[in-house]
C-alpha cells in the first residue's frame, strides 16, 4: 500500500498537477512584482520612501509629489498584496491534497481551476 507522502514525486500525474499550477502561480507572483515597478516608473508616483526620491535613471526628476497616492499604482499593489495573502494557503492546501491520493481529474478541475480564477481576478481588478 502506498504513503500519502510517496505522492509527492513527478511521477504522479496528481502531483504533476500540482507543480504545473504551482509554478505558474510563482510566476504570476513574479510578473506582478515587475508589474509594480513598471507601472511606478511610468506613473512617477505612488513611491512609498523617502528615499525613492533618489534622481536615478529610472527617476530623473524626484518631486516630493512622487510621494503621494496614485490610484494606478495602489491598484497593482493591492492585486500584488491579494497574491501574496493567498498563494501561500494554495501551495499548503494543494500540497496537501496531494497526499489525500485524489482522482486526476478532480486534482486538475481544483488546481487549474484555482489558476484560472486567479487571472480572472487579476482582470478584473486590474481593469476596475
Amino acid at each position: 500500500m502506498e504513503e500519502p507522502l510517496d505522492q509527492l514525486n513527478l511521477a504522479n500525474p496528481v502531483f504533476a498537477t500540482y507543480a504545473i499550477a504551482a509554478a505558474i502561480m510563482v510566476l504570476k507572483g513574479v510578473a506582478m512584482s515587475w508589474l509594480t515597478v513598471v507601472r511606478l516608473t511610468t506613473e512617477k508616483a505612488g513611491l512609498l520612501n523617502p528615499e525613492d526620491l533618489r534622481k536615478t535613471p529610472f527617476n530623473p526628476d524626484p518631486n516630493p509629489d512622487q510621494l503621494g497616492p496614485n490610484d494606478r499604482v495602489n491598484r497593482i499593489r493591492r492585486i500584488q498584496q491579494n497574491d501574496l495573502e493567498s498563494l501561500p494557503y494554495f501551495f499548503a492546501a494543494g500540497l496537501l491534497y496531494v497526499t489525500t491520493m485524489p482522482p486526476l481529474w478532480l486534482a486538475q478541475v481544483l488546481f487549474y481551476g484555482f489558476v484560472i480564477t486567479r487571472f480572472a481576478h487579476f482582470a478584473a481588478y486590474y481593469t476596475a
